[in-house]
């Protein structure tokens, strides 16, 4: 095995010029060098800041065939959300969202997304579309003063 050469794998990486293996491990004092995936994945923006409000929000939903469904806020950030509703809505469902946020009333659009069935209901994902960012800005800082009331003011 010590001058036996093992086939290499397209897939895989050639082991025996990428490790230490028992019969270079003396030969090669510098650990081996393993190019990682992350270098050709740009780097992300930081997740927004989410705020879990567990159903203690209630929200109209407003259809595109101008019925209205009645939810609860489960989780909320400047990018979306999670809505805790009675029946799952359509997947890629464009509505307007009108929920009020301490002592203001975010009405926005919004898309839907896969819905997943919890203990009591469905809980629906959406993401926020074409929200200007001054809305955006109200809306963090609503979230905020929720999490920290002291410094609303």
């Amino acid at each position: 095995m010590d001058g036996a050469r093992l086939p290499c794998f397209r897939n895989l990486l050639n082991w025996q010029s990428q490790c230490h293996n028992s019969p270079t491990m003396s030969q090669s004092p510098q650990p081996a060098v393993v190019e990682s995936a992350s270098k050709s994945v740009p780097a992300r923006t930081p997740r927004p800041f989410r705020f879990k409000l567990r159903g203690s929000i209630l929200v109209l939903i407003a259809l595109p065939n101008r019925r209205q469904v009645r939810g609860k806020l489960h989780q909320l950030s400047v990018t979306g959300g999670l809505l805790n509703v009675e029946k799952p809505l359509d997947e890629k469902l464009r509505v307007e969202l009108i929920f009020q946020l301490g002592e203001t009333t975010i009405r926005e659009k919004a898309e839907m997304m896969f819905p997943m069935w919890a203990t009591q209901g469905w809980l629906q994902p959406f993401r926020f579309i074409d929200l200007p960012e001054a809305n955006k800005n109200v809306l963090e800082a609503s979230l905020r003063a929720l999490v920290n009331p002291t410094s609303a003011t």
